[in-house]
């Protein structure tokens, strides 16, 4: 059964943990609704390679119309919760125990919303001691899967694990 996945992102996202994993949902059936401040508006990967036209404003959508929320890593999630909008939007998907994954810089948002307490994860290097300050019980493996929720992954060489754990739980 497909699934509708909720994507946040802006710009200096890291392209390819944003394109790798959204071609492999997208072959498994499942539609991805991108999300960011301006609908229409096109962000620019950190690398320049990739480009994504925003679906939605962070304005009109609601976490219940979604199955799972994505969080590509790079320099997106540190910019995005700074707004109260997309921390409250990803901190519902983690009360609501919906699938949420997040690789490299992108448990940073699952940070601000204060839901990684006691949950296992990993995250970029750079971004380790924040993870255990946030209550979490970190590891530094390619992909740790914290219960039937949450996907998380370090860098771009753990996309095959990161998103093989992720089609995994969309099914």
């Amino acid at each position: 059964m497909s699934k509708h996945i909720a994507v946040v992102l802006t710009d200096s996202f890291e392209d390819i943990e944003y394109t790798d994993p959204a071609k492999a949902f997208k072959e498994q059936g499942h539609s991805l609704t991108t999300i960011e401040k301006v609908k229409g508006k096109t962000v620019t990967g950190k690398q320049g390679e990739a480009r994504v036209e925003i679906d939605a404003s962070i304005d009109e959508v609601d976490s219940s119309q979604f199955d799972a929320l994505f969080i590509p890593g790079g320099f997106s999630p540190d910019q995005l919760r700074a707004d109260e909008r997309y921390i409250h939007f990803a901190k519902e998907f983690m009360e609501d125990q919906k699938p949420v994954f997040a690789i490299c810089h992108g448990p940073q948002l699952l940070i601000s919303a204060e839901a990684l307490n006691n949950r296992d994860v990993t995250g970029y290097q750079s971004i380790m001691i924040d993870l255990k300050n946030a209550g979490a019980n970190v590891h530094d493996k390619e992909v740790v899967v914290c219960g039937n929720q949450l996907v998380t992954s370090r860098k771009p060489d753990d996309l095959p694990a990161f998103t093989r754990e992720s089609l995994k739980l969309l099914s």
